[in-house]
């Protein structure tokens, strides 16, 4: 139960597939996964110039962070199957809260206290949900990382928690 919890509380901090192109490079050194290609950003169809950029920017935080984590786990070939799956679970739950998150905003000058109650609840539905399957997904992972992933991910994961435990004026900006 206590390895549950602090995979789930260190799935809900990283919010958040390796493309083909991607897997089908040759392997860095010692067999490591080559860093994950962002996707294409989406056409710009009928979103305002604005929310496609905003959007934009989140796929690129969530591309960078997935990057980041790949490149210090040092993700080898061999785990790219779980780590393919955790990086989705990533990617759709970004994409998610992005498109919650922007709703609320579109519509948060006309909602009524009730309406902005339930439009709250269905992020904070969407955050539960999506860092059950981050957890999942992350477990999966973490049961194929070396020793020494094991250790570096650990303590990451523990870094970005008293991270997130400090009082926001403590936060480093």
């Amino acid at each position: 139960m206590m390895r549950s919890s602090k995979l789930a509380g260190f799935a809900a901090l990283l919010l958040a597939t390796v493309p083909l192109q991607a897997m089908a490079q040759p392997a860095g050194p010692a067999g490591q996964l080559p860093p994950a290609a962002a996707p294409a950003p989406a056409p710009a169809g009928s979103q305002p110039l604005a929310a496609t950029q905003m959007q934009a920017q989140v796929q690129a935080a969530v591309e960078q962070r997935i990057t980041g984590l790949q490149t210090q786990l040092v993700i080898t070939v061999a785990q790219a199957p779980q780590w393919t799956a955790f990086a989705q679970v990533m990617r759709e739950n970004a994409q998610t809260t992005d498109v919650l998150f922007r709703q609320r905003a579109a519509g948060v000058q006309t909602m009524n206290a009730v309406d902005n109650m339930q439009s709250y609840a269905k992020i904070m539905r969407a955050y539960g949900d999506g860092t059950e399957k981050l957890a999942t997904a992350f477990q999966a992972l973490y049961g194929v990382l070396s020793v020494e992933q094991k250790q570096v991910a650990d303590t990451l994961f523990r870094q970005q928690a008293v991270q997130s435990a400090q009082p926001s004026a403590a936060k480093p900006k």
